[in-house]
């Protein structure tokens, strides 16, 4: 087995996967690795739910009676991660049109060996995943809400604004969750706010505006993502395709 992808092989391999180009033998290193890396986990749901919307476009200008056998596989791959995860919630509702995606997989902050990072700093953003997970995202918001009235460290506030607007996201309170994505990108001049966090801010507001049906906004800032040339490039590129059709 392949001890490990790095960040280019891997989603690479992400593509090869949806595009069904694996053997049996690379679908299973390639599961070891995402089992636990909840970041690409969900740039694989973003890519399956992505392949669906514009297969099934294509199917529907072809001919409205023609059976979609397009729409069963992308149905498998969903199920799929469903099983493995138990955490995906991809829609396999028939759509018309590029989708938002529906949520955001909120980050427990592993390290290098795959546990749960230990750092004290970032404990308080785990309590409130947990409390998020268990229903209890009121209280998990109010957590990181606290957490950053007293925070005074650019790169901290922008770790809590983003978990805070990936909350608000979940819970469909779109026009919040851009607020705290926009204070991260806020301080995309600062040294100690990395690009990948920026990154995942204008996708996060991208998606919040698609769901606002603001789409002039949404796909300003799906480019703006793009434009890090990060790793969310490539399904940003396919959402800003589609949006131009």
């Amino acid at each position: 087995m392949i001890e490990s992808f790095n960040k280019k092989e891997l989603e690479e391999k992400i593509d090869q996967y949806i595009n069904g180009q694996l053997s049996a033998q690379e679908v299973d290193e390639l599961w070891a690795e995402l089992i636990q890396d909840g970041y690409h986990l969900d740039y694989l749901k973003s890519v399956a739910n992505l392949k669906a919307v514009i297969e099934q476009k294509r199917e529907e200008q072809k001919s409205a009676n023609k059976k979609r056998y397009w729409y069963y596989a992308a149905a498998a791959v969903i199920a799929l991660l469903i099983a493995v995860v138990g955490v995906m919630n991809i829609s396999t509702q028939q759509q018309t049109s590029v989708e938002p995606i529906s949520s955001i997989e909120l980050d427990y902050y592993r390290s290098g060996d795959g546990t749960v990072s230990a750092d004290p700093d970032m404990k308080v953003i785990q309590d409130a995943i947990k409390l998020a997970n268990t229903g209890r995202e009121n209280e998990a918001i109010s957590l990181l809400q606290s957490e950053l009235e007293n925070a005074t460290e650019p790169a901290w506030i922008a770790e809590l604004s983003l978990n805070l607007g990936s909350l608000h996201y979940n819970n469909g309170n779109y026009s919040i969750a851009i607020k705290h994505y926009e204070r991260v990108v806020s301080y995309q001049d600062n040294e100690n706010v990395d690009v990948l966090m920026l990154e995942k801010a204008y996708w996060y507001i991208g998606n919040a505006y698609f769901h606002l049906d603001q789409l002039v906004d949404a796909k300003t800032n799906i480019e703006k993502a793009y434009e890090l040339n990060g790793a969310y490039r490539r399904v940003a590129q396919s959402y800003l395709n589609a949006l131009s059709e």
